[in-house]
C-alpha cells in the first residue's frame, strides 16, 4: 500500500492543521484524530444519500458500533490532511470501513481509523437493514473496492 494508492479511494476531508489542535507534546491531539475521521464520516454517509433531510423525513441514521485507531506518524500545525476512505464489506445492516489520515505535507500514512457502523431507526433507536435508496449507492463502491489489488490494514477485530 502506497500513498498513491491511498489517493486512488475517495476523499472526504481535508484539513490544513491549526495552532489550536496541539496539545502539550507540540503535535495534534487525540481528540482531533476522531474529530477528522467522524467528519469525514459525515461527508461519506451524505454522497451516499444519508443527508440531514434523509434522516429527518426517513428516521434513519447510523450508529458506530466499534472504532480501531492507529497512530502511525506525528501530526504537525501548518500540514495538510486527508482523509481517504476504503469500505471493507457489509451485511444487512453494517458497513465496515477503514479511514486513511494521509499527511499530504510529508507523504506519509499518518493513522488508520478503521469502524463499523449500524443503519438505525431513529424513532426506535434500534439498528434496521440498510434501505435500497442507500445501498444503490455503497454497493458498486464496495465492490470497486473490495476489488483494489492491495490489502487495507485491518486490525482484525472488527467485522461487518
Amino acid at each position: 500500500m502506497t500513498p498513491n494508492d491511498l489517493r486512488q479511494l475517495p476523499c472526504y476531508h481535508r484539513l490544513t492543521i491549526p495552532y489550536s489542535y496541539l496539545d502539550g507534546m507540540g503535535h495534534m491531539n487525540i481528540q482531533y484524530y476522531l474529530a477528522m475521521g467522524s467528519d469525514s464520516a459525515t461527508t461519506m454517509l451524505n454522497r451516499f444519500g444519508m443527508t440531514p433531510s434523509y434522516m429527518l423525513n426517513e428516521r434513519g441514521g447510523v450508529f458506530l458500533l466499534a472504532q480501531h485507531t492507529r497512530y502511525l506518524a506525528e501530526i504537525h500545525v501548518g500540514q495538510e490532511i486527508a482523509v481517504y476512505t476504503r469500505l471493507i464489506g457489509r451485511s444487512q445492516k453494517r458497513l465496515h470501513f477503514i479511514q486513511f489520515l494521509m499527511n499530504e505535507t510529508t507523504d506519509q500514512l499518518a493513522a488508520t481509523i478503521e469502524g463499523v457502523n449500524s443503519h438505525a431507526n431513529l424513532d426506535t433507536r434500534r439498528t434496521t437493514p440498510y434501505p435500497e435508496v442507500l445501498t444503490a449507492v455503497i454497493d458498486p463502491l464496495l465492490a470497486a473496492h473490495q476489488a483494489l489489488p492491495w490489502t487495507a490494514p485491518l486490525c482484525g477485530i472488527i467485522s461487518s
